[in-house]
């Protein structure tokens, strides 16, 4: 029997630690819920204020946005771990600080160096506040949530920014760029002695059905009758009267809205005619580039021509150096065949050859006295002055009376 009582205290422990334990998860993943569902109302709520006036620390809608985001970026944030092995509570800035340095163009120096801000609670107040104002949250908020490794170190396991809804998180604070902030960074909203509080209270709605609501007004009408068995006409009057007011107050919104369409409208036209502009612009300038290619290529097009007659007069006078070199190599070898009685005049042949080698090392500087290589006349010049000078020498000298032998 006590071994049974034993095995049943047992499994009764078990049991609730069981249902502590999905209990637990049960209210983390609520608490998550409810988080993103109203942060996701607050922004819808910012867009709607900002198409009638301008959103600044005095709006409601945005304080009670910044107490929701604050309270997203806290949830189940890690403490800071003293010398003596005690947890002190950090702040939301102290994870911002570090995930977001690789944003470019961050705010995280300047703030920093706030004069007015020294509490950590503050920073991160004043930076949620530039971030709005640089139309840059999302981006920080995007960076710092791929930093995992880096998320995982400041926050606990059932963070909402380690789940599937930081996600969701990012892409509904994107909406927030289309909005202009003005936000003074010496105000009270910096305060960091005081936590954010968040104020549920314009985001509940209550829908009674047709039976609840037909039950009300039977109740109302008896009450009604209850009170005065002669009841007239003029007791009936309020609800008329609050009628008024609501349709009154209904066209105050669509008048508001018709405001706010004629300025769009406005806005639009005008904007319309800056691109026409732009477009008009854009075309002439398009029209110029392709004249400008244009004559580009048929500048290309030209100098590829002048370079082809330049490389086959290159050509050709490479060719009259091969011939001139194997009529040096001809003279060689009719100087190589001459016999041991003809030495003196090999050796007038060898003033020969040398005379045409020194005719060929020359010729660079004949081709300065010839002008340009691109015409034609000085390209016939030089032939003639090589025919001339340099193959006549030869010819001269061997059938002169000096080089018989005696």
């Amino acid at each position: 029997m006590a071994s049974r009582s034993l095995g049943g205290l047992s499994g009764g422990l078990r049991g609730s630690r069981g249902g502590k334990k999905s209990l637990s998860a049960r209210n983390a993943a609520v608490e998550r819920r409810n988080l993103i569902t109203v942060c996701r109302f607050s922004v819808k709520t910012l867009i709607d204020r900002s198409c009638f006036e301008t959103i600044d620390d005095s709006s409601p809608e945005f304080n009670n946005f910044a107490a929701i985001l604050e309270q997203i970026l806290s949830h189940r944030l890690k403490g800071q771990v003293t010398w003596f092995g005690y947890e002190s509570p950090r702040s939301f800035w102290d994870y911002i600080r570090v995930a977001c340095r690789k944003v470019s163009q961050n705010c995280i120096c300047s703030i920093e160096n706030m004069e007015n801000v020294s509490s950590s609670r503050a920073k991160g107040r004043a930076w949620i506040r530039v971030a709005l104002m640089e139309k840059h949250l999302s981006e920080y908020i995007s960076t710092a949530l791929r930093d995992f490794k880096t998320t995982r170190r400041f926050y606990e396991d059932g963070a909402i920014v380690l789940g599937e809804e930081a996600n969701m998180l990012a892409g509904m604070l994107l909406g927030l760029n289309a909005i202009d902030f003005s936000f003074c960074l010496k105000g009270e909203g910096l305060d960091g002695n005081f936590p954010a509080v968040i104020d549920y209270t314009p985001y509940l709605k209550f829908t009674q059905s047709s039976d609840s609501i037909s039950s009300d007004e039977e109740e109302l009408r008896t009450l009604g009758s209850s009170g005065s068995e002669s009841s007239t006409p003029e007791n009936v009057g309020p609800p008329f009267i609050m009628d008024e007011n609501s349709w009154f107050n209904k066209c105050k919104r669509v008048k508001q809205k018709y405001q706010l369409a004629l300025e769009q409208k406005g806005y639009l036209e005008e904007l319309l005619r800056l691109r026409e502009n732009q477009l008009s612009e854009s075309v002439s300038q398009n029209k110029i580039l392709l004249q400008r290619i244009e004559d580009s290529d048929l500048a290309h097009k030209l100098e590829k021509e002048q370079l082809q007659y330049i490389i086959m007069e290159l050509q050709d006078q490479l060719k009259s150096y091969q011939s001139l070199d194997q009529l040096s190599a001809e003279v060689s070898l009719s100087q190589t065949s001459l016999g041991p009685g003809q030495l003196q005049g090999g050796d007038g042949k060898q003033d020969t050859f040398n005379s045409v080698s020194e005719g060929k090392e020359d010729t660079p500087s004949l081709l300065g006295l010839c002008g340009s290589l691109t015409s034609v006349a000085s390209y016939k010049s030089l032939t003639s002055l090589k025919s001339n000078d340099c193959l006549a020498s030869p010819t001269t000298e061997m059938t002169s009376p000096g080089l018989t032998p005696s």
